[in-house]
């Protein structure tokens, strides 16, 4: 199989796993719900991201519609780059640690594009629905991302004596992600610990 090959069926199955882990969790549990997989520190926890990493927002529907278009510049841009880099004979591991990046990025981007307009609001008592009669509960590009993996290791209270936080709840890890956001971090930290010197490398030899 060639790695062009082998890049595209990275990213579809990727994909494919993203969307039906989120397909599900949209249509069969209501907002907030949570399954305990592994004790109480490894949870299946719905939740949706109304805009950039971590549930962070800016400037309400323009700022969805800036964020979507940035992203699907950003997909197009990174496509370019899988094909350069293969063209220009780059390492497996580049190759591969680059499409991780792309294919989490496309599968938060079809949250993005489309949830908006094939699922009815998801509310606290019961699950979404598929095509509703009612409606969708948004618009193209206008969707929100379903997160689901909440991994809280740590869960207790800072001591007292500690100014300002003292008493307050602590949690780590606290935030909900998806299976596209860890492709998206696996990819980037992958090329930073394994692969920074190929990248380097291989651009200073082409650009002599």
């Amino acid at each position: 199989m060639s790695l062009r090959n082998k890049s595209i069926l990275l990213i579809v199955l990727i994909i494919i796993v993203d969307q039906a882990l989120k397909f599900w969790v949209k249509l069969n549990m209501p907002m907030g719900q949570e399954y305990n997989v592994i004790g109480t520190w490894f949870r299946i926890h719905f939740t949706e991201n109304y805009g950039m990493a971590f549930g962070l927002q800016f400037w309400g529907k323009f700022g969805k519609l800036f964020l979507s278009l940035f992203r699907i510049a950003a997909v197009v841009m990174i496509g370019f780059y899988i094909s350069w880099l293969i063209k220009h004979k780059m390492p497996t591991g580049v190759i591969i640690g680059i499409s991780l990046i792309m294919a989490g990025a496309i599968g938060n981007i079809i949250d993005s594009a489309f949830y908006g307009l094939i699922f009815s609001e998801s509310g606290f008592a019961n699950p979404a629905t598929f095509l509703p009669i009612e409606g969708a509960y948004g618009s193209f590009l206008h969707g929100r991302v379903v997160d689901m993996f909440y991994f809280p290791i740590i869960n207790t209270t800072w001591p007292q004596w500690i100014p300002w936080i003292g008493g307050n709840q602590f949690i780590f890890f606290r935030p909900v992600f998806n299976i596209a956001d860890s492709a998206i971090t696996t990819g980037v930290l992958y090329l930073l610990l394994f692969q920074r010197k190929e990248i380097f490398k291989k651009t200073d030899e082409v650009a002599a």
